[in-house]
């Protein structure tokens, strides 16, 4: 029998709790501000368009937070996911470091959003709410959200981002299919949308205000957000707690734990728990967010007082921001395309806690058909930014002749993303150049808000 590649839990192990990172966080605690006043914002902010469950969540300093048994119960769908070796890999590589990943691909969204979209749509069935709005990038969120409005009978529309919409068909398909409605953004059925018909690529920015837009003026529609707010990430610690259990059976301590950062749910999923380790004390990790160098929120952004979205409608969130109406290249990680990420990953970031690094389209798919190849996942683009990371990671352990335990997170497959590889495997991939000038020029139109250190 060959040596073990894979760690398994049994549907018992799912996490009870869920991890609350909040009042560990390093530095003064910053709070949202309401984008009518300016002032801290209220329930009033946020009630509008979230249901009180989850707004009992987003505020809460309690360090953990309870799992519903009805959302326990769909999470045993595809709960526990499973963790890897990655064997093959470290052979290819001809490193000493010890690679694992934990695979959320095996969701049937095929990414780790079904964590936060299942628990989204419960707390909004019992509040009574009939449908759901809300963005998508790449589209594993609007799939994950369609997937989980249909287990709590709810109606879901999507605003997909323009880019995303042509290049992944079958992602709207996925949508469809769960039932949802998919509108490609910037579209003509919002103020949001004809005010930005100009850029005809989208953003994520600019599919939010779509969405939030329809959610606050129709008392039975809510929004639904699936990363950057904190209880978003709180939903995904499953990922880490799970994760824990599993380099136990392998009886192995990451050194190092990898993750790619867009909004931050991925990365705030797999590292949370972690990191509570590490401040614990029982663990000496390090952490690296990976994103895309045409996108470099955390590597060039400013860290300031930002709106969530384009059109200013959300609270201002201290974060790293490339300024709100800042509207990325089309690469083809459309979920990372965002110009802000969650105040929490921010705050580490600007702490020192966690260490940021940008990586180009080509690349991050060199990096992901090296892994394909020797794994046999092809993976989503997003994660291929974590992959790259991980590989220059062990390259550096086999340079310094040093063992070295990585994790990461493979949040989801490349299945509907073939578009993406077929353009890299006939050369045809561009490295977007990033714009210096385009973002100096959306800092410059950034709301008055107080300064941050």
């Amino acid at each position: 029998m060959s040596e073990r590649t894979k760690y398994l839990l049994g549907e018992e192990q799912i996490p009870t709790h869920w991890i609350n990172l909040t009042p560990e966080l390093p530095g003064e605690p910053l709070p949202p501000l309401s984008p009518r006043t300016g002032e801290p914002a209220g329930p009033e902010d946020l009630g509008a368009i979230f249901p009180p469950g989850l707004i009992a969540q987003e505020v809460s300093a309690e360090p953990e937070v309870e799992i519903p048994d009805a959302v326990r119960e769909a999470y045993g769908l595809w709960r526990p996911t499973p963790l890897y070796r990655a064997r093959r890999l470290e052979a290819a590589l001809g490193t000493p470091a010890k690679i694992f990943y934990k695979y959320e691909g095996v969701s049937p969204a095929g990414s780790h959003k079904p964590n936060t979209a299942v628990p989204q749509a419960y707390e909004n069935a019992q509040a009574g709410i009939e449908r759901l709005a809300t963005e998508t990038g790449a589209g594993q969120w609007g799939s994950a959200l369609a997937f989980a409005c249909g287990l709590f009978r709810l109606g879901c529309e999507v605003w997909m981002v323009g880019s995303s919409y042509d290049q992944k068909p079958y992602r709207r398909s996925m949508m469809q299919t769960w039932g949802a409605t998919v509108h490609r953004s910037p579209s003509d059925r919002t103020q949001s949308g004809r005010d930005q018909a100009a850029h005809t690529t989208g953003s994520l920015g600019i599919a939010i205000s779509e969405a939030v837009e329809v959610a606050a003026q129709d008392p039975a529609c809510n929004y639904a957000l699936g990363s950057v707010l904190n209880h978003v990430l709180l939903h995904q610690t499953v990922i880490g707690q799970e994760a824990i259990l599993q380099m136990e059976l392998a009886e192995e301590e990451p050194d190092v734990i990898v993750a790619c950062v867009g909004g931050g749910s991925n990365f705030g999923g797999l590292c949370f728990p972690y990191l509570r380790r590490v401040r614990e004390g029982r663990s000496s990790a390090r952490f690296v967010a990976a994103e895309p160098a045409a996108c470099p929120t955390l590597t060039r952004g400013a860290y300031r007082y930002d709106y969530g979205d384009t059109a200013g409608l959300t609270p201002m969130m201290p974060m790293y921001t490339l300024g709100h109406d800042f509207v990325p290249p089309p690469v083809h990680a459309g979920g990372l395309r965002y110009h802000g990420d969650s105040p929490m990953v921010s705050a580490l970031v600007k702490a020192g806690a966690v260490e940021a690094r940008a990586y180009g389209q080509n690349d991050t798919f060199a990096a992901a058909v090296q892994f394909a190849r020797t794994e046999g996942i092809i993976p989503a683009p997003e994660p291929a930014h974590a992959i790259r990371a991980v590989i220059d990671e062990a390259i550096a352990a086999r340079e310094a002749g040093e063992a070295r335990t990585i994790l990461f997170g493979l949040c989801g497959h490349g299945n509907f993303d073939l578009a993406a590889y077929d353009a890299y495997l006939g050369g045809r991939l561009e490295d977007t150049e990033f714009s210096q000038a385009d973002m100096e020029a959306a800092l410059a139109r950034l709301p008055e808000a107080p300064a941050i250190a």
